[in-house]
């Protein structure tokens, strides 16, 4: 492999005896007692937020590069033991450092706000500012313990549920045309956008049919999660449990009803869309298992990956110079891990060093998908790079519920550069069917995850038993009103919520959706408004984590709490469903 299409994982460490020196370093550092019970004075306050501060800015050093190293070559055994020296390391300091949230929050109300009007503690008043607003949520001494004591064993079913589907699920092998077709989620996913029908009907079939032989089970152990979701959204005095998860990320819950409600008023849209497919693929019934069959064949920019780099650079090029550049930079001094090689981790992330500069893993092929990736990534490392250079190490990690925004701007952006400068009719038409199925999987589907959720919760907050036809019905509804008349109804479907996840993370599907739409809005202001909206966009990406996600949205001119930049998400599918339709 040359050099050049490798990360240069040693801007972080340039030897394993580097790495060691930190690690040692951070040995020496891990009793945090001195500190307990004494965060009521400003100095002892100050030098134990710096101290943490100190140390976890090495561990995040230390884990990155051992991660890295880890998939760089994941049969190499030395990675796996500077992972396991870390991991158990990181549970040590996460141990001897619980008290200080909880002394916090125990403060009188005086204290903490009298630490955040403190310019000295600047770097901390937006996560004291939370915990300020969170002090009614969390319970006396006693009740936290038992909190705290009932985790471990309340914990359990989302590793269950990835026993149950990476290890019994029974996906067995099956014939066809006299020829054997192994079945594993990854295959599952290439049948599916095989042209052979019968091959994608017989492959729907057969994987569904694995999930409907547990089907007992797997409702037993979503039913005990969105149990344990209720009972500590009731035990923290939360109304529900959307609001309890949504507390955690500083999001107010009219975020996520303006995205149900937004979208079951487009649902015709979608529709409309269902039905282009299965008049463009010339079928007299549209089926499940014909969802995700390309609707243009032979399109693809086959596009070595400097060449690829270079039209991704084209297509930002509206953001500006500034940006232009620093993705030049990542590209010239390696940032990124580009090629497929034995042992090395499969698919693509990005992933932020505060102390160095972010990387990216890519295991690029010459198709247009992986075109896109390189936008997407990128995007994120972008994001990063802002945030670490303009905020302290405390306020730079930036939440989840914006994470996707920068990477899906990036896509939106490089899709119109492409289809504004397409000669290619074929090439457009893919271009557009590739923005449609975009923001039909990435907004329609998860929020659709979204409203099942909201579903099952309400129904174990009001008392209801979730069983298994219970779970299937509601689902199979669902189904039935996102997609309309023009797919037909296959049975097996209604079995499908029963292989996300996701689900075992409460109420985070939806940040998907609400991630495409502001991209959607920002990228469409872009392009209208020019040099004030790119302004405005790298405040947002150089915001860290400042304030809450959706007030830092909108700095960059996206406001979830309105229904304007949902219905500018639906005006970009319409617009791209009749100029698909046209062509």
């Amino acid at each position: 492999m040359d050099k050049k299409y490798t990360w240069a994982i040693e801007d972080i460490y340039s030897s394993i005896e580097e790495w060691n020196k930190d690690f040692n370093k951070v040995q020496k550092l891990t009793d945090f007692s001195c500190f307990k019970g004494k965060l009521n004075n400003e100095q002892d306050f100050y030098d134990c937020m710096k101290k943490q501060e100190k140390v976890f800015r090495l561990v995040e050093k230390l884990s990155v590069y051992a991660y890295m190293k880890h998939d760089e070559n994941t049969k190499d055994s030395f990675s796996d033991e500077l992972l396991s020296k870390i991991s158990s390391l990181s549970v040590v300091l996460e141990t001897n450092t619980a008290f200080i949230v909880p002394e916090i929050t125990s403060l009188k109300k005086s204290v903490i706000q009298s630490y955040i009007a403190n310019p000295k503690f600047s770097e901390y008043d937006y996560s004291l500012k939370n915990i300020l607003k969170n002090k009614e949520h969390v319970l006396n001494n006693d009740e936290e313990k038992l909190l705290a004591l009932s985790g471990e064993a309340l914990s359990s079913f989302k590793e269950i549920f990835t026993k149950i589907d990476n290890a019994d699920l029974p996906l067995a092998t099956f014939k066809y045309k006299n020829k054997n077709y192994k079945l594993t989620h990854g295959l599952y996913s290439v049948y599916m956008q095989n042209p052979d029908r019968e091959l994608r009907k017989l492959a729907f079939k057969k994987y569904y049919e694995a999930y409907t032989s547990l089907i007992n089970t797997i409702s037993s152990t979503y039913y005990g999660s969105v149990k344990k979701d209720v009972f500590y959204a009731k035990a923290r005095k939360y109304s529900s449990a959307i609001e309890s998860a949504l507390s955690n990320e500083d999001v107010p819950v009219v975020v996520y009803d303006n995205l149900i409600k937004s979208v079951n008023n487009a649902l015709p849209l979608l529709h409309e869309y269902i039905r282009v497919k299965k008049s463009t693929l010339k079928l007299s019934s549209f089926h499940t298992y014909d969802m995700y069959l390309p609707l243009v064949k032979g399109a693809d920019l086959k596009l070595e990956y400097d060449k690829a780099y270079s039209l991704v650079i084209k297509g930002l090029s509206v953001l500006g110079k500034e940006y232009t550049e620093l993705l030049k930079k990542g590209h010239d001094e390696r940032w990124i891990s580009v090629y497929e090689q034995e042992g090395k981790r499969s698919g693509a992330y990005s992933i932020a060093v505060y102390d160095t500069h972010p990387f990216a893993l890519l295991n690029y092929q010459k198709t247009t998908h992986d075109v896109f990736t390189i936008a997407h990534e990128m995007g994120h490392s972008i994001h990063s790079y802002y945030s670490n250079k303009k905020q302290p190490f405390a306020k730079a990690d930036y939440k989840i519920f914006v994470a996707e925004v920068a990477s899906t701007v990036n896509e939106v952006l490089l899709a119109k550069y492409l289809l504004k400068n397409a000669k290619d009719k074929k090439l457009k038409k893919y271009l557009l069917s590739y923005l449609l199925e975009l923001i039909r999987t990435t907004l329609f589907r998860q929020t659709q995850f979204a409203e099942f959720e909201e579903i099952t919760h309400k129904l174990v907050e009001n008392g209801e038993p979730l069983s298994k036809d219970k779970m299937c019905s509601e689902y199979l509804k669902l189904n039935q009103k996102y997609y309309g008349k023009a797919l037909a109804n296959d049975n097996e479907i209604k079995y499908e919520w029963a292989r996300i996840p996701h689900f075992y993370r409460a109420f985070y599907v939806y940040k998907y959706a609400t991630g495409i739409i502001s991209a959607l809005a920002i990228a469409d202001r872009i392009l209208t408004e020019g040099e004030k909206a790119v302004k405005d966009y790298f405040k947002f990406l150089s915001s860290g984590d400042s304030d809450g996600p959706v007030e830092l949205l909108k700095i960059a001119g996206v406001n979830l709490e309105d229904t304007k930049p949902f219905e500018s998400a639906f005006k970009v599918f319409k617009d791209a469903l009749e100029e698909f339709k046209k062509l």
